[in-house]
């Protein structure tokens, strides 16, 4: 076991900031190669990142959730495909430290380990002696090609055709990839197909996703007193997840103001944007509408670290508002890059130019089933009516 003094906060986010120049640098390469470049990866893993939410027993910070946020969101800010992977695997880390402790000795034995997830129940787990017998196929993969281990979602078969949500943990090797990542955004994330077929998963490495994951039950003992995993999953999720488009929308900002001072107006008397009244307006509303989306992701992440901080339980209306928060920032900034966007003009449609790529990949980002704005408002508004929120995701 290593434990080692954990970075504060300020020098994991200006650790971030410092991968930027690097990971715009390879943004193209991701793009083209549907994968995050090696010397991507080398400098998150470099600069502790991957760490944050590791058990501090195996070397990690446990660092609270307005600390993973800010991280994800300037890694985000270089590249959405970079934030939205480390945001997955991240999470993914906390999942493995809700395992049985040997179980969480064999997956961080390597101290560099990656984990990727899925929380989509796509895959059918069968009881067997000492187990379970897995069959699936999971899109939207994240983080498979990057890591060792994977966390995926299935329902398990039980008595009298009744069947519950739980996670498995498996070796990355035992899991088949289906090269079909070709999509218009996010393309960097590599977010791949993947298959199991006849998979045996020992019972240590399996969570029923109601009572430990939702519940926040441990299966840990050692983890079990740690304060970052006292909140549940859904909240803490919710926070990292809206972080990532508003990096987005930041890089789109700094995109915009970076080619303002040359641009003109085309067919008009304007030789300098600058002086649009246009423009005025243009900037002052995607200005809002980041500001906006800062405070969703930063009230969501405040929410969890104090409820934790304090030991206070949470309602079903919290949970709901933690998913609300998440939903609220996906739309703001992604109305914030459409408002840029669609100032810069005709010239950011250069494959060369990053206002294109930002603008794909915070469409795709928004239509993800568990970002979608819609989807969150109306669960929000669901809770608010005093009706069941009719997911077990909150």
């Amino acid at each position: 076991m290593t434990t080692i003094e954990a970075p504060t906060s300020a020098q994991l986010v200006r650790r971030a900031t410092e991968l930027i120049p690097l990971i715009r640098r390879h943004a193209a390469w991701q793009e083209e190669h549907r994968a995050l470049h090696p010397e991507v990866l080398r400098g998150v893993a470099e600069a502790g990142l991957m760490k944050m939410r590791v058990p501090a027993r195996y070397g990690g910070f446990e660092s609270d959730v307005r600390t993973v946020c800010e991280v994800i969101s300037e890694l985000a800010r270089g590249d959405g495909s970079v934030g939205w992977t480390v945001s997955t695997m991240t999470i993914s880390s906390w999942l493995a430290g809700l395992l049985p402790d040997q179980v969480q000795d064999e997956i961080f034995a390597d101290p560099d380990v990656r984990i990727g997830s899925s929380v989509s129940p796509n895959g059918m787990a069968v009881p067997a002696e000492g187990g379970v017998v897995l069959n699936g196929r999971w899109p939207f993969s994240t983080g498979v090609l990057h890591s060792q281990w994977f966390i995926h979602s299935a329902v398990l078969a039980g008595p009298d055709e009744e069947f519950t949500p739980v996670m498995l943990a498996v070796p990355t090797a035992e899991l088949t990839v289906v090269d079909d990542w070709h999509t218009v955004g996010l393309r960097g994330t590599g977010s791949v197909t993947t298959v199991a077929e006849d998979l045996f998963v020992p019972e240590g490495r399996i969570l029923p996703m109601i009572p430990l994951v939702l519940e926040n039950r441990h299966r840990s003992e050692l983890n079990a007193g740690s304060l970052m995993w006292q909140a549940p999953f859904s909240p803490i999720t919710a926070a990292g997840a809206a972080a990532v488009p508003l990096g987005m929308a930041k890089a789109a900002r700094e995109a915009f103001f970076e080619k303002l001072p040359s641009r003109k107006i085309a067919y008009t008397h304007y030789e300098h944007q600058a002086e649009a009244p246009l423009t005025h307006l243009q900037v002052a509303e995607a200005a809002m509408k980041i500001d906006e989306a800062e405070f969703h992701v930063r009230r969501a992440a405040d929410q969890v670290d104090g409820k934790v901080r304090h030991g206070e339980d949470w309602s079903i209306e919290e949970r709901a508002l933690a998913r609300m928060e998440m939903g609220a920032a996906t739309r703001r900034a992604k109305e914030a890059v459409d408002v840029l966007n669609t100032a810069a003009g005709g010239s950011s449609i250069y494959s060369d130019q990053p206002m294109q790529r930002i603008e794909r990949d915070i469409q795709t980002i928004s239509l993800h089933g568990v970002l979608h704005p819609d989807t969150n408002l109306e669960l929000y508004g669901r809770v608010l009516c005093g009706l069941e929120p009719g997911t077990h995701l909150i």
